[in-house]
């Protein structure tokens, strides 16, 4: 059963028509990426999932629970997509640590404060920090930074900072992870730490969305790939399917594009 439905899906700025009816569905622990060119849809539609952007059409289903859709003012109330957000973990190109914390603080921080809400957070106050401290380590040893807990951000490499932005990602338990090329703001020898990281939880069966330049990745982690070109999907299916033996005229341009670079 699909863990995240998107149907219809379409998004404007002014007179720009940036998606156009996309729809595709996603199974639980699943791996998705997203590939095309520059300006075809592909950070906007993340953005639209995790309503850092509210899309102009259509609906958004969760665990067969509609969170969103563009004709019921009653899903798109902004009390309510703070919550729906909880839905999608999201994984910034360019990191967006807060500077002045430690790597540790960055990590709790937004479970602090979703943990000031609780009922009982006064009366367990200790005890609900203390969860939150020993999850965020462990998320960090997960992606091999136990050492850099204390550590601010101007003092780890590009790639240590994209980990702990995974970390923080996780620390929320979002039912889908989703990545926006987590590796465009890295130097090339970093790379291949970050896109480690990722395998890893792909071993895992976590859920996620990448929005990827990296083909050779996609190819060897994705279970399924989209291919998107000017706001529309044009193609999608198993790795072996779009990379071996694409269909569309656009896809086979895209990857010849690619192959020769």
């Amino acid at each position: 059963m699909a863990i995240l439905e998107v149907k219809g899906i379409e998004k404007s700025f002014e007179d720009t028509h940036v998606l156009k009816n996309i729809n595709f569905s996603l199974e639980k622990g699943e791996v998705m990426a997203i590939i095309g060119s520059s300006g075809s849809g592909k950070t906007t539609l993340l953005r639209c999932l995790n309503f850092l952007e509210r899309p102009d059409k259509g609906s958004i289903i969760v665990n067969n629970e509609v969170i969103f859709d563009a004709t019921n003012p009653s899903t798109q109330k902004e009390s309510e997509l703070r919550k729906k957000r909880l839905h999608f973990g999201l994984v910034f190109q360019n990191f967006n640590l807060f500077p002045q914390y430690t790597v540790l603080k960055n990590v709790t921080l937004a479970a602090e404060l979703l943990a000031k809400e609780r009922p009982d957070y006064k009366q367990n106050k200790k005890a609900i920090t203390e969860e939150i401290q020993e999850r965020a380590k462990m998320l960090l040893a997960q992606v091999g930074l136990s050492d850099k807990l204390d550590f601010y951000p101007h003092m780890i490499s590009g790639g240590q900072q994209q980990r702990v932005a995974i970390a923080r990602a996780l620390a929320l338990e979002p039912d889908i992870l989703c990545f926006d090329e987590p590796t465009s703001a890295l130097d090339p020898e970093l790379t291949g730490e970050v896109l480690k990281v990722i395998k890893n939880l792909a071993e895992r069966d976590t859920t996620m969305i990448i929005v990827t330049h990296e083909m050779d990745f996609a190819r060897d982690v994705a279970d399924r790939v989209i291919f998107m070109d000017d706001g529309v999907i044009v193609e999608q299916g198993s790795p072996q399917e779009v990379f071996g033996n694409p269909k569309e005229e656009r896809t086979k341009q895209f990857l010849a594009r690619y192959n020769k670079t």
